[in-house]
């Protein structure tokens, strides 16, 4: 465990004093607040990475963060081709939205764009060719898949075939590593913990939570992390950083973060495990060691061993695996809540495996 403490303006870790090394603003929808540049005019300038998660069809909104901050990361959230995005999404004509979207941002001067897909059975099948076409049109493609947590107001995201969605899984990595974008080198072993992931295996590398990143609600709730409910920290409007992050409160949730075992490896939490604990701007040792092997391997044609690195024998078996629930034709509408309310009504009903 780190040696951490507060003062007035600065985190410290060990010796040295930190701002925020990333700031990432996911949904709900972003693009929905009325302050969204605000908040953007102030996030940006304390992180070395400022992101904005997005479902893409709003991109007016984003205008004017990207004319004023062309690096903002900007991610919009596409789950296939045309039909199959539509589909999943239930969007009308969502693909082309997102998609000119995005170019419409590169024309302003947008320098870190891309797309972000949840890999499941039913889009599974499109992963490479869709990383190809976002690489063809200069974009990113960012990965995650079912996750279950307190924030989705569900817990049935479960893949149906386990097996199925993580061999292909397997086409994406090599795709990655034949290119010379470095992130997308480790963007590969990013996707290898997501073939652990589905397959019911432990995590690649121990959660971080509440030590490298914590997860802040709309309601200034913060959390260790955005599965575990019962991981909450304090709450922003009646307490400082200091105060939540140095406590023994916090001391306690570390301890428990350490021992957790739901198996989640989503960009936040992957992302911040794979750094170096003390040099964030540099990769772990494991991550890198393995990238540079299987680089190599891939520019010599030999190809990667997955066996080598998953156990394809072991998959977890769900004893029951409810079919998702399908809202595409339904017009669901909450009123907004209030912050008395109770936010959150399915504490507990999950595990992440």
């Amino acid at each position: 465990m780190r040696t951490m403490k507060s003062s007035d303006n600065m985190i410290f870790l060990g010796n040295t004093a930190y701002n925020m090394l990333w700031d990432y603003i996911t949904g709900g929808e972003p693009t929905l607040r009325r302050d969204l540049e605000e908040i953007a005019d102030i996030l940006y300038p304390k992180a070395m990475q400022f992101e904005i998660s997005s479902n893409g069809l709003n991109v007016k909104k984003l205008e004017p963060i990207i004319k004023k901050y062309p690096d903002v990361k900007i991610r919009f959230s596409l789950e296939g081709f045309e039909l199959t995005n539509n589909k999943i999404r239930g969007e009308k004509d969502g693909f082309n939205k997102k998609v000119n979207g995005l170019l419409h941002l590169k024309e302003l001067g947008g320098t870190d764009l891309g797309f972000a897909i949840t890999i499941q059975d039913d889009n599974v099948t499109e992963l490479v060719e869709l990383f190809k076409f976002a690489s063809a049109q200069g974009f990113e493609l960012a990965t995650s898949t079912l996750h279950n947590g307190f924030q989705f107001h569900k817990s049935d995201n479960v893949p149906y075939d386990r097996l199925r969605v993580a061999k292909h899984i397997e086409g994406l990595i090599v795709e990655m590593l034949k290119t010379n974008n470095v992130k997308n080198w480790f963007r590969a072993y990013l996707n290898l913990g997501l073939i652990a992931k589905v397959l019911g295996h432990e995590r690649l590398i121990k959660c971080t939570a509440a030590t490298d990143f914590v997860f802040i609600d709309p309601w200034c709730d913060v959390f260790a992390c955005n599965v575990r409910p019962d991981l909450k920290m304090g709450n922003l409007e009646k307490q400082t950083w200091g105060e939540i992050l140095f406590g023994l409160k916090a001391d306690r949730i570390r301890k428990e973060v350490w021992n957790c075992k739901q198996n989640c490896w989503m960009v936040g939490s992957a992302k911040t495990a794979m750094r170096h604990p003390r040099y964030a701007k540099i990769p772990n040792g494991g991550p890198l060691l393995w990238v540079l092997k299987n680089k190599i391997r891939v520019l010599l044609g030999a190809g990667i061993n997955f066996e080598e690195y998953v156990d394809y024998s072991k998959v977890h078996h769900d004893d029951y695996v409810p079919k998702r629930d399908i809202f595409l034709t339904q017009n669901v509408k909450k009123r907004v809540q209030t912050k008395d309310e109770v936010h959150y009504d399915r504490f507990g009903e999950f595990f992440n495996s």
